[in-house]
C-alpha cells in the first residue's frame, strides 16, 4: 500500500532575491497612474501595512519576511527528508510560460525526462528573476540536474483518463526550456541550504490564472489596461475534485508519494477590488481556519468567482491539495499563516 506525504508552500520569485527587490510588486503598484492617490496614501492603510513600509520602505519588513517564510520552508524540507518519497507531485501553475497562445490545457502532467536546469538564465517572464542577483549569489550559469518520474507520470495520466478525468500530458517542454517558476521555486526554497534535493519530481499544472494568462501574460499588468479576457480556470470544485481522484489512485499502489501544492495565497496584483495594491488577508484567514479545521467542505464549495474577486486565482494549486487530503481524511500536523499586505501574498505552509 502507498503512503502519502501532503505539503503546501509558497513559490514567491522575490523571496529568492534580495530585500531592495521584496516589495518590487508593491512599488510598481505605487506607480500605477490608475491607482487612486488616497488609495496610495500611508494613511489611509491597515496598520500592518504602514507597520511593514516604515522608514525604510519595506527593507527591516523584508528580512522579516524572509525568516518567516524560511522557516516554514525549513519544516517542510524536514517532512520531506524524514518521509524520503519515491517521487513528488507539485501541483503549480503556468504564468504564459511554457503554455502560451498556441494551447492553454486546464490541466497538464509533465511527463519529462531528466534535465539540467538552469534556474537564472531560464526565470523570465512572470518569475522576474533573470539578470537579477539571487540570495544565494549563484552565477548566471548554475546547472540544477533534476531528475522526472516520468513513467509514473505517464501511469498517472493513463489512470486519470480511466478514471473519466480527461487529462492533459507532455514529454517535453513547448516554449519554456525548463519548467515553470512555480515547480522550480519549490525546489529551489525548499533545498534552501542547498544540501541536495534527492528525488524525482512530477510536475502538475493547473491553469490558475484563466482570464488572465494569456490577456495579461499571468502577470503584472496597469489597473487602466483594456485588456480581452480569456476563458475561465477550473473551477475549485473540479480542482478539488481532481486532488480526490489523484489520491484514490495513488493510495492503492506501490509508492511513497509527496503532494506538494506551490502558491501564495491572495495576490494584490490580482485582486482589483484594492485596487490591486493589498491582497484579501481576511479571505485567506477564513480560509487558512477551515484548512486547520479540516473543513474541506468549504474549500470545495467555494465559487471561482469568490476565488478570482479575492485574488486567489493561484490557491487552486492549494485546492488540488486539500483534495487529495479529503479523500485521506487529513488535517495537517503543523502549519503557519505569514500575514504580509506589502509582499504581494501572505504565504501559508502546512504539512499533513
Amino acid at each position: 500500500m502507498a503512503e502519502i506525504l501532503g505539503i503546501g508552500i509558497s513559490h514567491y520569485p522575490p523571496f529568492s532575491g534580495v530585500n531592495e527587490n521584496m516589495a518590487d510588486i508593491f512599488l510598481y503598484r505605487m506607480d500605477d497612474p490608475g491607482v487612486p492617490a488616497s488609495v496610495k496614501d500611508p494613511a489611509n492603510w491597515p496598520d500592518k501595512l504602514r507597520e511593514e513600509w516604515g522608514e525604510d520602505r519595506g527593507m527591516a519588513a523584508a528580512e522579516r519576511h524572509r525568516s518567516q517564510m524560511k522557516e516554514g520552508m525549513a519544516k517542510c524540507m524536514q517532512a520531506i527528508r524524514d518521509f524520503n518519497p519515491d517521487f513528488c507531485v507539485i501541483f503549480g501553475d503556468d504564468q504564459y510560460e511554457n503554455f502560451r497562445e498556441d494551447i492553454v490545457p486546464p490541466f497538464s502532467i509533465l511527463a519529462y525526462e531528466d534535465m539540467v536546469l538552469r534556474p537564472w538564465a531560464q526565470a523570465a517572464g512572470s518569475s522576474d528573476m533573470v539578470g537579477k542577483p539571487n540570495y544565494w549569489n549563484e552565477p548566471h550559469d548554475f546547472e540544477l540536474p533534476i531528475r522526472f518520474a516520468s513513467d509514473e507520470a505517464r501511469q498517472l495520466a493513463s489512470d486519470l483518463i480511466h478514471a473519466e478525468f480527461d487529462m492533459a500530458y507532455a514529454y517535453k517542454p513547448l516554449h519554456h526550456p525548463g519548467i515553470a517558476h512555480s515547480i522550480l521555486n519549490a525546489i529551489l526554497y525548499l533545498d534552501w541550504e542547498r544540501k541536495g534535493w534527492d528525488w524525482p519530481i512530477l510536475p502538475f499544472t493547473v491553469n490558475c490564472y484563466g482570464e488572465k494568462v494569456i490577456s495579461h501574460r499571468g502577470f503584472l499588468s496597469r489597473v487602466e489596461d483594456n485588456l480581452r479576457p480569456d476563458p475561465p480556470s477550473p473551477t475549485p470544485k473540479r480542482c478539488f475534485d481532481l486532488g480526490a481522484n489523484i489520491a484514490r489512485i495513488l493510495k492503492d499502489g506501490p509508492h511513497r508519494v509527496a503532494l506538494i501544492a506551490s502558491s501564495s495565497w491572495s495576490h494584490a496584483f490580482l485582486c482589483d477590488k484594492t485596487w490591486r495594491m493589498l491582497p484579501d488577508v481576511e479571505f485567506d484567514k477564513v480560509m487558512y481556519r477551515a484548512l486547520l479545521e479540516g473543513d474541506f467542505d468549504h474549500w470545495r464549495t467555494r465559487s471561482l468567482e469568490e476565488i478570482t474577486e479575492s485574488g486567489n486565482q493561484e490557491m487552486l494549486n492549494w485546492m488540488a491539495l486539500m483534495g487529495a487530503m479529503s479523500e485521506l481524511n487529513r488535517k495537517p500536523v503543523w502549519a503557519d499563516f505569514v500575514e504580509t499586505y506589502l509582499f504581494n501574498s501572505s504565504k501559508v505552509a502546512a504539512i499533513f
